[in-house]
């Protein structure tokens, strides 16, 4: 394909799809190009399921089709099944500036830091010259983070999310102060279900396929067919029109209650009071500030409780700009962080959900059908059995980055890496988020019907949870007693006998052994419900 020479090439990624993005900023329809790509490296650099594959495909479509209405606008695009596609993000950038020449190439700084680096590579090699200009979708720059940064000898979100708090005017008052006389409401935003579970929840508006999807659909499902997930359930918004609309749903429908269920799971209920929207921001297609601002009103205007509001915003202000902020400062050298010398190979069941232990079942298929889990699901189930049974942080990492339709791996490594697996040794988190089987049976309906009790740490009956959660503790003692905060753990330890320690690890030997699956005692061939 021909193109014309240009002044500058526009470089727009799948993670970028926003028309007020700062490299469409001075954009001359007579002498600039935008330029995407879809190359099945994206796909294949971690095995991507199916659904991920397909948002990001998907989303990028549209936003092309958006661009070219645009009067005299030129996009280059690059489509997967492109006879000419070499399939990889740098050859095809090689390509590109080959023909059209830029004097510049510009666009914002990718989400992940081995894209950046092949793409300046490739500019570097062509001679031209790359204008990476700021992120403004963020509310915190990488240098206004780094100043929040400098000097502190721990980093921690409370004391970020007040400054951006303050610095925002974003539920403070006139002096500074939180509204509601604190800054957070975590205590109100703990609450489980009784037993008769979370009732009529509305569940999260659908968008069904359109032509561009059902088309990228039946690509992704001939290009990668042995990739994991299920397309048949495939119904994410892949516009700014769709996000728009999923963001009026949820602070209609859900966001009254999502403070305080936040925390809560069910089993067969993936959506719960959650917003369903960190795809759609992380695609670009919202901005955080309309998200907030859109909470924020809910209550002004009283139909959302101020709790369930400023939990909802500390998501958004607070810890996502903050997993960005950590990304910026410690990459490249934080993807080899293993501070707890974790080498267990991720259990085969992460791939296709066939085990006993319903928790993990429950999470994990639904993983694998929706590209989705709520943040407990991914921290205290999914997280937090690898994390017990010392699986390798970064097998760990690619497995989140491969299943989740909102990875992006500035914000799906940090909470892999450093808040669920603990390898950062707390720079991120200030304690291993480790718990025993209990946790999960205080925090959903899971362990009913569940061949394990929780209650067990060894025997056929022995929840896998319970059982890793001692061993854990006991293998790591020696770092762990430095933290203040795992001394109760700790003191609870202490107080079992040798023996009893003993035939914990040698329960958790076999689990070990059994690379995550438990012991069959005497259940036989595995029951799985």
């Amino acid at each position: 394909m021909n193109v014309r020479k240009c002044r500058r090439l526009v470089v727009v990624l799948g993670d970028q799809l926003d028309e007020f993005s700062s490299a469409l900023d001075d954009f001359d329809p007579a002498r600039d190009m935008v330029w995407m790509a879809e190359v099945k490296e994206e796909s294949t650099h971690v095995w991507s399921s199916k659904v991920r594959t397909v948002l990001f495909l998907s989303a990028m479509r549209h936003f092309r089709d958006v661009l070219r209405a645009k009067d005299g606008w030129s996009v280059d695009y690059v489509a997967l099944d492109s006879p000419q596609n070499t399939h990889s993000l740098g050859t095809e950038l090689a390509r590109v500036l080959e023909r059209c020449r830029p004097a510049e190439v510009v666009m914002t700084p990718p989400g992940d830091w081995r894209v950046e680096q092949a793409l300046r590579q490739v500019v570097d090699a062509a001679g031209s010259t790359l204008a990476l200009r700021d992120d403004t979708h963020f509310y915190c720059t990488k240098d206004r983070f780094a100043a929040h940064a400098k000097g502190r000898k721990q980093l921690r979100l409370e004391f970020f999310y007040r400054e951006m708090r303050r610095e925002f005017g974003i539920l403070v008052d006139g002096e500074g102060n939180p509204e509601g006389g604190q800054w957070n409401f975590d205590t109100s935003n703990r609450g489980t279900f009784n037993r008769h579970g979370p009732g009529q929840v509305p569940p999260p508006m659908r968008f069904e396929p359109d032509k561009i999807t059902l088309e990228v659909m039946a690509l992704a499902e001939h290009e990668f067919a042995d990739h994991p997930g299920d397309l048949a359930h495939f119904d994410w918004p892949v516009t700014r029109a769709g996000a728009l609309k999923a963001l009026a749903d949820f602070c209609q429908h859900r966001l009254q209650e999502f403070g305080r269920y936040q925390d809560a799971m069910w089993t067969g209920e993936p959506w719960l009071f959650h917003s369903r929207l960190s795809a759609v921001m992380n695609l670009k297609l919202l901005s955080p500030r309309e998200v907030v601002a859109a909470a924020i009103e809910c209550h002004r205007n009283g139909t959302a409780p101020l709790a369930a509001v400023e939990g909802f915003v500390r998501q958004i202000l607070g810890w996502r700009e903050y997993v960005r902020g950590i990304y910026g400062q410690e990459m490249p050298g934080y993807l080899e962080r293993n501070a707890m010398e974790a080498r267990q190979s991720l259990p085969k069941f992460y791939w296709d959900g066939q085990c006993e232990m319903n928790c993990l079942r429950d999470a994990i298929g639904q993983t694998l059908k929706h590209g989705y889990a709520h943040h407990i699901q991914r921290l205290m189930v999914t997280g937090l059995y690898g994390l017990l049974l010392g699986v390798d942080p970064r097998q760990m990492h690619e497995w989140y980055l491969a299943v989740y339709v909102d990875a992006v791996e500035w914000v799906e490594l940090p909470n892999t890496l450093g808040m669920s697996q603990y390898a950062d040794g707390g720079l991120m988190a200030s304690k291993p988020y480790i718990a025993s089987g209990k946790y999960i049976q205080r925090m959903s309906n899971a362990c009913a019907g569940c061949r394990f009790d929780p209650g067990q740490a060894t025997g056929d009956d022995a929840c896998p949870f319970t059982t890793l959660y001692w061993h854990y503790l006991d293998r790591h003692q020696a770092v762990l007693k430095s933290n203040h905060r795992m001394g109760m753990q700790l003191k609870n330890l202490s107080r079992l006998s040798a023996s009893r320690r003993t035939e914990i690890g040698e329960q958790a030997q076999r689990i070990f052994d059994g690379n995550g699956q438990p012991p069959r005692g005497d259940q036989g061939e595995m029951q799985l419900l």
